[in-house]
């Protein structure tokens, strides 16, 4: 780790991480608060993802739509109308609504080899967001003079990386510059997420090997064509098995950093709260 022990974290200059975790746990929160100080940079890799890496696909796709619609057409065709995606840190939902869902396209849903094609963008734009970390880190130092950076990391950043290889690309670059901060949640917070998803399905990336394996799985076990498939039905039951799939993986890349848990991130209040907890975190994996 580049930080040896909790003091040297406690008076380091410059204090560089990456948070991941679960979805919903306090990644982004604890980004947007730091960022809120004045002294930190805060690197969105779902952001990056959604602008420079497929900010084209989906504005193709909101045009694809537009099309459709003939008053729509004629100023498209004209050059007269403008189409863009508006994501911001705290709305990624340009971004979700291109990844879509696998199912019936009368219910909403894509085609599973439109959807996979889609997800694999996806894989290919986030390894490349997760490498851009050292770039917008060398960016906040020289354009913002801000001596901390924090990297708020996708829930699916460990299904595109290999956890138990020491030498996987990715983490191994960023290890090198940042500390590696897993946020743990309990069962009752995966009880919660899975609620929360139960309530309003979102699309979400899965590894490739995962998602074949559900998508047969799921279609054996209710009986369907792939064209019955009701989209929502399908990512409910999936979720909670990510969850399950990818908690291993997160523990895995733990061991290249330290674990927080999101019982301490609800505890904070100010940089000075988070700091203490990373002291405590670094402390703890060194006794």
């Amino acid at each position: 780790m580049i930080y040896r022990n909790a003091a040297e974290w406690q008076s380091a200059p410059s204090r560089r991480i990456v948070l991941f975790g679960m979805s919903g746990l306090g990644k982004t929160y604890l980004a947007s608060m730091l960022r809120g100080t004045g002294d930190w940079f805060h690197y969105s890799v779902d952001y990056r993802i959604g602008t420079r890496y497929m900010g084209e696909y989906i504005a193709d796709n909101f045009k694809r739509e537009a099309m459709k619609v003939p008053f729509l057409r004629d100023l498209l065709m004209s050059d007269s109308v403008y189409i863009a995606s508006n994501i911001t840190f705290d709305n990624l939902a340009p971004l979700s609504t291109y990844l879509g869902k696998p199912g019936s396209p009368s219910r909403g849903g894509l085609p599973f080899g439109d959807y996979c094609q889609r997800q694999n963008q996806h894989r290919r734009a986030e390894i490349a967001s997760l490498l851009d970390t050292r770039h917008f880190m060398d960016r906040s130092r020289d354009i913002y003079a801000l001596p901390h950076f924090v990297c708020d990391s996708g829930g699916s950043i460990c299904e595109v990386v290999d956890p138990d290889d020491p030498d996987d690309p990715v983490l191994t670059a960023l290890e090198r510059d940042l500390l590696l901060v897993w946020i743990r949640g309990s069962d009752a917070h995966t009880a919660e997420l899975v609620r929360r998803f139960d309530k309003a399905p979102k699309p979400m990336y899965y590894q490739p090997q995962f998602l074949e394996q559900a998508w047969i799985a799921y279609r054996v076990e209710k009986g369907l064509e792939e064209a019955q498939v009701n989209p929502d039905d399908f990512i409910r039951w999936t979720y909670a098995r990510a969850l399950a799939h990818r908690q291993p993986r997160y523990q895995a890349m733990a061991r290249r950093g330290v674990t927080i848990l999101a019982e301490e991130v609800a505890d904070v209040r100010d940089p000075h709260d988070f700091n203490d907890l990373i002291a405590r975190a670094i402390a703890r994996k060194d006794s």
